[in-house]
């Protein structure tokens, strides 16, 4: 129409395949970002506070059986110095007690089952016990194995550990405490760690020990990181809670 300007038509943008392909890997790129981001940040948050949780509620549930319990006749040693009451091998992803290690918090509370398979307790219950080793308290090594990342990494503070520091097992019937003496790095195919007296070919043991082992460096797979700690104590339930679990504590 006369006297009325039309606006010239953009003209429409040429979609290509190039142009096509470039958005996909962007977006692939985007969720990748998303699941790793929730892989290693956000649902290790979520699922380190759901393994203390689950800790926490066995203490809790130990203490209010022991509670319900009828009492003895007679006084039982209840000492720290009570020889440690003999525990079962366990069925794979049977928890049989609990980790707790003042260093890593006043919230650190964990399970330990039966097994080192990531479906069967590592993802799904937090530190699993090597079978065929001994059990707390045990003379012999107690031998466990934990995620250092992802999954409520576990294991992830271990390289922060102090020699004496207390490393506590809790079960139903009282607490074994274990001290922290030193960590070493060692070959995925290094299993003599796992040995009754570690590293070394038959020796018989004369001594209790405990071996925790984990992925190094982090988020990699080419070494272990292993930490040996000695038995120190077993204190019965009856006792109470012992000291160790509060020496040098971190909130």
């Amino acid at each position: 129409m006369p006297g009325v300007s039309r606006r010239a038509r953009r003209p429409r943008r040429r979609t290509t395949f190039f142009g096509v392909l470039g958005e996909i890997l962007i977006t692939v790129g985007v969720v990748t970002l998303l699941y790793v981001s929730w892989q290693l940040w956000i649902g290790d948050m979520i699922y380190g506070a759901e393994r203390n949780a689950a800790g926490q509620q066995l203490t809790q549930q130990w203490e209010d059986d022991f509670l319900a319990r009828p009492k003895p006749a007679t006084v039982p040693d209840t000492s720290p110095t009570a020889d440690p009451i003999a525990l079962p091998q366990p069925e794979n992803s049977q928890v049989f007690g609990t980790m707790l290690i003042p260093r890593f918090g006043s919230d650190y509370n964990v399970s330990i089952a039966g097994g080192v398979t990531r479906e069967g307790t590592l993802d799904t219950i937090g530190i699993g016990h090597y079978p065929g080793t001994n059990m707390p308290g045990e003379v012999g090594n107690f031998a466990l194995a934990a995620h250092r990342t992802t999954w409520g990494k576990p294991f992830n503070r271990i390289a922060d550990l102090h020699v004496g520091d207390a490393i506590v097992i809790e079960t139903p019937d009282g607490w074994y405490t274990y001290r922290f003496r030193t960590l070493e790095y060692v070959t995925p195919d290094a299993v003599n760690v796992l040995l009754p007296v570690p590293q070394v070919t038959g020796a018989a043991a004369d001594g209790r020990y405990m071996t925790m082992t984990s992925c190094s460096p982090m988020y990699a797979m080419s070494e272990r990181i292993v930490a040996y700690s000695v038995f120190e104590s077993f204190t019965p339930r009856a006792s109470g809670p012992p000291s160790s679990l509060t020496e040098g504590l971190t909130t």
